[in-house]
């Protein structure tokens, strides 16, 4: 058999090529708002994460976070990968897909675990965080997180507001004889906290459990969504990589 000077490429490598490459281009779009999805979980719902008591829901938005910068970084290796014909640069392309694939899941399968967990997590736990750690030293995270559920959900308390008789704030002399946190009030204003009526506070609009609850669920579902349909996606890229490094390698030199 002669010594060929260039690789004759078939028809069926070059259309193999443009859809890895047409692949990859979109797949590193995908990987931006991956990426995109995690830090906004992290920078604009951080405030939340100080009041639940597990780290999964921050671990899902981190992990997030790595797989879209490694899915990044990826797409542009598989781009040369495909267009330099290197079958070691494929290899190490496929392993990447894979440990993308793997953290995804990952991703959908903890978003989903935690989804089933929240009510019972939040039950046990929120009402004791605000009342226990709500202007407390070194609990600032938590205080600016309950003022800022308050104001924003338009409620009071975990249940009600009145939760707030257990708060070791509210029962010392610096609550200045405050019935609730001034961030209950409709119109916040300094110790508005003081009258408790429910046209001051939102006294019948519930506690904060439930919104909080529903919200924390609503972003649990787009990492879950994100993370899964990025992984299955992610397995058209695999299968064009094997078939590719297999043309390649079956090909004369």
């Amino acid at each position: 058999m002669g010594e060929y000077n260039e690789k004759k490429e078939t028809c069926g490598t070059i259309c193999l090529k443009y859809l890895l490459f047409t692949f990859n281009f979109f797949f590193w779009l995908a990987g931006l708002a991956v990426m995109a999805v995690g830090v906004w979980t992290l920078v604009q719902k951080s405030d939340y994460i100080s009041l639940l008591p597990s780290s999964t829901y921050a671990a899902t938005a981190y992990i997030l976070v790595v797989a879209g910068g490694i899915v990044m970084v990826t797409g542009i290796l598989g781009c040369c990968a495909t267009f330099k014909e290197r079958k070691s640069l494929l290899k190490v392309y496929f392993i990447l897909l894979m440990c993308i694939f793997i953290l995804e899941i990952l991703a959908g399968i903890l978003a989903y675990i935690y989804y089933q967990q929240l009510n019972d997590e939040l039950k046990q736990s929120l009402k004791e965080t605000m009342t226990q750690k709500y202007q407390q030293p070194g609990e600032e995270k938590v205080t600016n997180a309950v003022d800022k559920l308050q104001q924003e959900f338009k409620c009071c308390g975990s249940n009600n507001s009145q939760d707030w008789k257990e708060s070791i704030w509210i029962k010392s002399p610096e609550a200045e004889r405050r019935l609730v946190p001034d961030s209950c009030c409709k119109t916040v204003t300094p110790n508005c906290g003081i009258r408790d009526h429910p046209s001051n506070i939102y006294k019948v609009e519930g506690g904060c459990i439930t919104k909080l609850e529903s919200f924390i669920r609503s972003h649990l579902l787009i990492i879950g969504a994100v993370g899964l349909g990025i992984a299955s996606v992610q397995l058209f890229g695999m299968i064009f990589t094997c078939c590719l490094y297999k043309s390649l390698k079956s090909e004369p030199y």
